[in-house]
């Protein structure tokens, strides 16, 4: 503090704001209707708008949000206030449309007045600069005066935050710190009066609705949620720009804010849409949409400005929380963290607009934040940390994919993926089948989308160790492969369909791991698991013939299966039956039945429990699937362009549901569920590129060569059967090889009469893998084989036999 008393000089003031601390902080609408960033990575900063109102900021110290909101009140100090998110109709464009900067033109409710408001960033700096020009009524303007109300955020919370009124270069202006986060908010005609107070208690809306005039001036407010307003003298300036600067110390968020403000606006917007310029939106996709390009632009900018500007190539989730105006400070993810499903899809979708050189960053990113053991974490913060620490296989399979798609367009650099792949595809050996979550984060088991990556992944690694040279690993990796999708429609599908009585046999969201495998649930029990998010007193477990999803859809998107195979056929035909939702903009569809996740039955937002509604970002997945089996696929690219927002924000959900104005719900539209979904936006953009193309960009030649013929015209058959101690098999079919794999060097101790006679087989190195032994017995054999596996660098046993029955059908 002495340190600050030293640079400014501090403001006359009536003392420190009463009202203690100020209440909970809550967080502003996750519905954003737009993301702002400049593209220059200097100037480390982003912030969205909502309700045409400064939303959030975020300042990548850490990706948390540093201020709650932001907005202007009007008032003429005799007949109204007006707060800009209830008194007013907005009209909202891009300046530009190749960039993120905002033009919101809000009329008062009167029609005496209008006020105009053009949003961007410094393209050098941390600071955001909003342009205010008022126009109308001169009789009104000239008694009105403007006030800008903050609610800063510091550090990921609203608690604890601390603010003081200072003046510098000669202009009033406010600051708030916490821990090492500062943030200063001032005007270029500078404020003619500020004040620091607690939300709830001494904020400036309060002050001014109580009589239409600023009686609070508080020089300081410590240690709470906060509120600091500043006085604009409409009668003097009818045009200023306000600037928010973000700072690691009062002296960089001053002097940024200062820099900022000594530049004309106008030279700042030039130099902003100019950077975007640079970052041209790929035109050629704009032929297959049906908005001639608009959301193409806006998602193709909208995913480049979720890449971190500190850590290169960490591309977040959103730039929102799900539901914020619903949670406190208890909820700091949010979806500001990195996940590697969400962040390839992104990295996949550059990679289609031909940015091969922001894709590769991602992966090196990734490469960056790989476990020892090859796994990432669920999902973690821009600086690796983890956040969630679930196991999910498609979060590991997805990396090798990138990777592999790098090296066929030439695209790695100077970087060798093989240390990097070879070590993800270890831990899919290590776990796949079985997942402990699958793309929905919540079940365990066998899951069609999963293993669809798994096996797409194991491919692409295989053809990456075959290129390095390591023949034997590539071929280990091919063949565990090929054993996953030989059992893949056994393990991921019901014989015993109840959801359509004409389909009896279609895939299933997940069939749960058996008695005695990882993950199993005992007290779920045998084929059944609890789904997550279900309100008190509803049914929670269910059997996995029972919850459906499209996630087997993703068989098609990457090559493994045709679109016109039979069993994807039927499945689609339960899907439709259960989850599809018809919306005033077009077909949409449910996650699973039986979802939780999502608005509540009555619209209240989520809050451990809910209703799930429609994904837009499903629209697309079908669309995909269309343009796969040579369906009408426009009316589905249409459909997800009308699902966006009017700054062209995709939602993560719509609502699926009869209009309830009162909650702010209406059929089609955004719930209140995260916006923008990025994801959702790299689908758009990837669908657009499919379409061009005449092809599914995101399909793996390798697996559409292997596996996508009709089966009677396939080449070749999987003659191996894997073994591992997690996973024992209990019985194989007749002919078949048996792979014994661990992480160590081991023996395999069998016999097949009853250790009459015994054989020993020792494992062979494959790679990071581990070990493998290839268990060869007489042609025609058919009964029992027992084993028992033997670790002779640490003289261990595993301490009991294992019997695998030979020659029946396997289970």
């Amino acid at each position: 503090m002495e340190a600050i008393n030293a640079l400014y000089k501090w403001l006359p003031d009536q003392g420190c704001a009463t009202g203690g601390p100020g209440i909970q902080p809550r967080w502003t609408s996750s519905k954003k209707d737009a993301v702002c960033t400049a593209y220059s990575a200097a100037s480390r900063v982003w912030f969205t708008i909502s309700h045409g109102t400064l939303n959030e900021i975020y300042f990548p110290t850490i990706d948390r949000p540093q201020t709650r909101d932001m907005e202007l009140l009007f008032t003429d100090g005799e007949t109204f206030v007006h707060e800009e998110k209830r008194d007013f109709e907005f009209d909202f464009h891009y300046i530009d449309p190749d960039a993120l900067a905002v033009r919101v033109v809000a009329s008062d409710l009167g029609g005496r007045y209008t006020v105009t408001k053009d949003f961007i960033c410094d393209p050098h700096h941390p600071v955001v600069l909003m342009r205010v020009k008022l126009d109308g009524d001169e009789e009104v303007l000239s008694r009105m005066k403007c006030y800008a109300l903050l609610a800063p955020h510091l550090d990921g919370g609203g608690a604890g935050n601390n603010a003081r009124a200072v003046e510098v270069a000669g202009q009033r202006a406010v600051l708030a710190w916490k821990n090492k986060v500062h943030l200063t908010m001032g005007v270029d005609c500078g404020f003619t009066r500020t004040s620091c107070g607690y939300a709830g208690t001494t904020d400036g809306f309060r002050d001014l609705k109580h009589d239409m005039r600023m009686d609070y001036q508080f020089g300081e407010a410590l240690d709470g949620n906060l509120a600091l307003t500043g006085e604009i003298d409409l009668s003097k300036t009818r045009e200023f720009t306000l600037a928010i600067s973000l700072g690691e110390g009062p002296h960089a968020a001053l002097s940024g804010m200062m820099q900022s403000l000594s530049v004309p606006f106008d030279l700042h917007l030039k130099r902003f849409v100019e950077q975007w310029h640079r970052a041209a939106s790929p035109e050629r996709l704009a032929a297959a949409s049906m908005d001639k390009g608009r959301l193409m632009r806006i998602s193709h900018n909208v995913i480049l400005a979720h890449e971190d500007k500190v850590f290169p190539g960490a591309f977040i989730a959103s730039l929102s929380i799900p539901w914020g105006n619903a949670k406190s400070d208890d909820d700091l993810g949010g979806y500001h963290l990195v996940w590697t499903r969400d962040m390839i899809q992104s990295a996949t979708a550059l990679l289609a607009c031909g940015r091969t050189d922001t894709a590769r960053r991602a992966l090196v990113y990734l490469a960056c934040t790989q476990r020892p053991d090859g796994s990432f974490a669920q999902n973690f913060w821009i600086d690796g940390t983890p956040y969630w620490t679930g196991i999910q296989l498609d979060e590991v399979a997805f990396p090798i994919t990138l990777a592999w798609r790098l090296w066929k367009v030439g695209g790695l650099g100077n970087f060798d993926v093989f240390p990097f792949v070879e070590q993800a595809a270890a831990f899919l050996v290590q776990y796949a089948p079985i997942t402990q979550q699958e793309r929905w984060e919540e079940a365990s088991g066998y899951s069609p989308s999963t293993l669809a990556t798994v096996i797409a992944g194991l491919l692409c690694a295989a053809d990456i160790a075959q290129a390095h040279p390591a023949p034997e690993l590539a071929k280990f990796l091919q063949s565990y492969a090929d054993w996953i999708e030989e059992h893949l429609d056994e393990w991921t599908t019901t014989n015993n369909g109840v959801l359509l009585p004409e389909v009896k046999r279609h895939y299933v969201r997940i069939c749960p791991p058996n008695p005695g495998e990882p993950f199993y649930n005992p007290e779920a029990g045998p084929g059944r698991y609890n789904i997550a998010n279900r309100a008190p007193g509803e049914q929670f477990n269910f059997a996995a013939n029972e919850i459906v999803d499209a996630g087997f859809l993703e068989l098609v998107r990457y090559g493994i299966r045709r679109a016109d195979d039979p069993l994807i056929v039927d499945s689609l035909k339960v899907i439709d039956h259960v989850l599809k939702i018809n919306t005033p903009y077009g077909p949409c569809w449910r996650r699973y039945n039986h979802d939780g996740y999502g608005q509540q039955k009555d619209g209240e937002p989520f809050i451990h429990y809910g209703q799930g509604r429609a994904w837009p970002i499903l629209t697309g997945e079908r669309a995909h699937y269309e343009l796969a089996a040579g369906g009408d696929y426009q009316p589905l690219i249409q459909a997800v362009e009308r699902f966006a927002s009017f700054g062209g924000m995709l939602p993560e959900q719509v609502w699926d549901y009869k209009d309830m104005p009162s909650k702010g719900m209406f059929f089609g539209r955004s719930a209140g569920s995260a916006q923008p979904l990025v994801w959702a936006h790299a689908e758009y953009v990837k669908l657009l590129r499919s379409c061009v193309d005449g092809k599914v960009f995101d399909r793996i030649s390798l697996a559409e060569e292997r596996y996508g013929v009709r089966r009677e015209e396939r080449t070749w058959k999987s003659d191996v059967e894997f073994f591992k101690i997690a996973r024992p098999l209990k019985q194989i079919g007749a002919g078949k090889l048996l792979q014994v794999v661990d992480r160590e060097f081991f023996e395999v101790h069998w016999t097949i009469d009853g250790w009459a006679t015994q054989n020993c087989t020792r494992s062979s190195l494959i790679g990071y893998p581990g070990f493998a032994a290839e268990l060869v017995m007489p042609d025609g054999f058919s009964g029992d084989l027992e084993l028992t596996l033997h670790w002779p660098n640490s003289d261990r046993w595993v301490g009991h036999n294992f019997t695998v029955k030979v020659g029946a059908p396997p289970s």
